[in-house]
């Protein structure tokens, strides 16, 4: 009797010891973030409300400086990469890397100026702060001036300045003209008096942000690839039905006040992807855009830069494709 009680203690204390130290086997993964930000708020999501782990995934999310985390990502440094033009971009420099999902199929970026600039059309020999050159935000500040009649190469300076905080410190202290930055650094800086010039979702059908790999890894993991893909159009589905939830890691994520979050969600919910497929014809323009500016001759397909292979098998097992 004695012996039989020693065992089911014992089982307990085992329990108990399973319960609070994570799963041996679980997939150790770092992801390369520019800003813990809106943009980047669907791993935040898979994070806190433990889609990863419940994948089987341990993640590290780290904050790195986009072309950093590119060259991160080719040496196997990090795993994933949430920057979808960085990862385009490398790739067509001859880096193995492909896009393998898309988390925001539209940008929520936003070209935020001065008090006495009132359109876009006034920037012309004007100076915009970008995160990083040749960065996806520093692709769509170009298109973005490009569309209201500005050219971006000879009219325009763009001055490569980091954080999204750190771009609006600077147009504060008058560095830059503008900036162009995501929620809720845009309503933070329309509170200062500072006017948003350009909302970029809504005059481009642009994929902004997603995960990206490398193809030794899609090819050789496949399996902690798919779960990878998985937690994160999981987090996308609290996003988009939990209002209330997503605000709460939002607020958390970015060191925000609620009233900025609260704007944040409201104005960008709709770009977060419901399935996280890669749109084709806004990657189309990435990719155009890409080799107008590498000056490349050579036709890139879509399959070039990108694999929804996986990305297809975790929408069927999810139940939201056939």
């Amino acid at each position: 009797m004695r012996d039989n009680m020693k065992i089911r203690l014992f089982a307990a204390m085992l329990a108990i010891a399973a319960s609070t130290v994570p799963a041996q086997g679980a997939d150790k993964v770092r992801i390369g973030v520019s800003n813990y930000n809106i943009s980047n708020l669907t791993v935040g999501v898979a994070q806190t409300k433990d889609f990863f782990k419940q994948e089987g995934i341990e993640a590290e999310i780290i904050r790195m400086n986009p072309n950093v985390a590119t060259m991160a990502l080719v040496s196997g440094d990090i795993d994933y990469s949430t920057l979808m033009g960085s990862v385009i971009g490398a790739n067509l420099k001859g880096a193995k890397l492909k896009m393998i999902a898309c988390s925001q199929d539209r940008t929520p970026l936003s070209l935020v100026g001065k008090a006495a600039i009132k359109s876009v059309k006034e920037l012309k020999g004007k100076t915009i702060g970008v995160g990083s050159y040749g960065s996806t935000p520093d692709i769509i500040a170009r298109m973005v001036v490009k569309h209201y009649g500005v050219d971006p190469e000879t009219e325009i300076k763009m001055l490569a300045l980091g954080s999204d905080s750190a771009r609006l410190t600077a147009l504060k202290e008058g560095v830059v003209d503008a900036i162009i930055v995501a929620p809720p650094v845009d309503f933070e800086g329309k509170k200062m008096g500072f006017n948003i010039l350009s909302r970029a979702g809504d005059i481009l059908r642009f994929p902004y942000n997603g995960l990206g790999t490398s193809v030794e890894k899609i090819t050789e993991r496949p399996d902690g690839v798919k779960r990878v893909i998985r937690a994160v159009v999981r987090a996308n589905g609290l996003i988009r039905r939990n209002r209330e939830g997503a605000i709460q890691v939002l607020v958390n994520w970015t060191k925000t006040k609620p009233e900025f979050a609260e704007a944040a969600y409201d104005s960008t919910v709709g770009v977060f992807s419901q399935d996280g497929t890669i749109p084709e014809d806004g990657l189309r323009l990435v990719i155009e855009n890409f080799r107008k500016s590498m000056n490349l001759s050579r036709q890139v397909s879509l399959s070039d830069v990108s694999d929804s292979t996986l990305l297809f098998q975790v929408q069927r097992d999810l139940g939201i494709k056939k």
